[in-house]
C-alpha cells in the first residue's frame, strides 16, 4: 500500500479543485490518499476586508509564523511515499498558513525525506516564491521531486482588476459584466487530472528523478522571462517596505496602519506606472541578456535549488 498525503491550505476553494481533481488520476491500485487541510489560528476570512488584506503584508513578506490547528493523530501515525503540498502566493511569498506549517516541528515529523510535489494556484508571479518554498523544504529534509504552476492566463493588468474584484466580494464572476472570470480558468482546474498520470507512475515505481521534466512536458509549467525580472525587483522593493513597517507596531496599530495607507499607494503605482517601465527596459536588453534569461528559464522550470540562493 502506497501512502499519499495531501497538504494543502486554500482560501477560496480553487486550489482544493485542482487538487481533487489530480488526485482522480492517483488513486486506486493500493494507493491510499489523506487529507491534511492547514486551518490557520486565527482564520483568514474570505472574502478579505482591503485594510487587513494590507495589514497582513508585512508577516507574509518576512514569513513570520502565525499558528494553525495541529493534524490529527491518524495522519501524524502514518509514513508517507508521497507529499502533494498545495499553496498560495501572498505578496511574493507563500502564504502565512503554509509559511507556519513548514517552519513547525510537524513539518518535519512529516516531509522528512519524503518526496513532494508542490503545486501553486495564483494570479501570475510564483517564481521567487518557489524559491522560498524550495528553501523551506530543504529545511526539512523533504525531497522536492515536482512542481505544478497554475495561474491566471489573462494579461497582468486585467488580472490585477479581477483578482482584485474576487478577493474583496467573494464572487468568481465577469467584473462589471465586461471583464474576464478571475484565477485559474476552469478548463485548466479540470485538466489538472491530467498530471495524475505521471505522479502516479513515479509513486508505483517509487522513481521521481525524471517526474518533473514529464510535467513539463504536459505544460505544467509556464516560465515568464518578464516577470521572472519583474518578481525580483519586487523582492527587492517589497523587503524595504516589509522591515520598515513591521516596526510600526502588531495588526491594526494606528502607526503601522498609516505606513500600510502608503504602502497600498505605493503597490498601486507599481502595477499601474513602474511595471510598464520594467517591461520596456526589458524589451530593449532582450537580446543581449537572451542566453542569461533562458538559462533562468530552464532553471525555474526545475526542482533544484541554487546554492547560493
Amino acid at each position: 500500500m502506497k501512502e499519499v498525503l495531501i497538504i494543502y491550505y486554500s482560501q477560496t476553494g480553487q486550489l482544493l479543485s485542482i487538487l481533487e481533481n489530480m488526485v482522480t488520476n492517483i488513486q486506486g491500485d493500493n494507493i491510499n490518499i489523506t487529507y491534511f487541510e492547514i486551518v490557520a489560528r486565527p482564520n483568514y476570512e474570505f472574502p478579505w476586508d482591503k485594510e487587513k488584506f494590507y495589514d497582513s503584508f508585512p508577516e507574509s513578506f518576512l514569513q513570520i509564523p502565525s499558528n494553525y490547528e495541529l493534524p490529527a493523530k491518524h495522519i501524524l501515525d502514518k509514513k508517507y511515499d508521497l507529499v502533494v503540498l498545495g499553496y498560495q502566493v501572498w505578496f511574493l511569498t507563500p502564504s502565512i498558513p503554509i509559511n507556519t506549517f513548514l517552519k513547525s516541528e510537524t513539518a518535519k515529523v512529516l516531509l522528512k525525506d519524503v518526496p513532494v510535489v508542490t503545486v501553486v494556484a495564483c494570479r501570475n508571479m510564483w517564481i521567487m516564491a518557489q524559491e522560498k518554498m524550495k528553501k523551506l523544504l530543504q529545511n526539512v529534509e523533504a525531497n522536492l521531486v515536482g512542481h505544478i504552476a497554475l495561474v491566471d492566463r489573462n494579461i497582468n493588468h486585467i488580472s490585477v482588476i479581477t483578482i482584485a474584484h474576487w478577493m474583496f466580494s467573494g464572487r468568481k464572476d465577469r467584473y462589471l459584466g465586461i471583464f474576464p472570470k478571475p484565477g485559474v480558468s476552469e478548463k485548466d482546474i479540470q485538466n489538472a487530472e491530467r498530471f495524475g498520470i505521471p505522479i502516479k507512475k513515479a509513486l508505483v515505481d517509487s522513481e521521481f528523478e525524471t517526474l518533473q521534466s514529464q510535467i513539463l512536458a504536459l505544460d505544467g509549467v509556464k516560465v515568464n522571462p518578464f516577470l521572472i525580472m519583474t518578481d525580483k525587483r519586487g523582492n527587492v522593493l517589497f523587503s524595504k517596505w516589509a522591515n520598515h513597517i513591521i516596526k510600526k507596531g502588531a495588526l491594526g496599530n494606528p502607526k503601522r496602519l498609516k505606513w500600510i495607507g502608503f504602502f497600498k499607494i505605493y503597490l498601486l503605482f507599481a502595477i499601474w506606472v513602474i511595471a510598464p517601465i520594467v517591461f520596456i527596459v526589458f524589451l530593449l536588453t532582450y537580446l543581449p541578456s537572451y542566453k542569461r534569461r533562458r538559462k533562468d528559464k530552464i532553471y525555474y522550470s526545475s526542482v533544484a535549488l541554487k546554492e547560493n540562493e
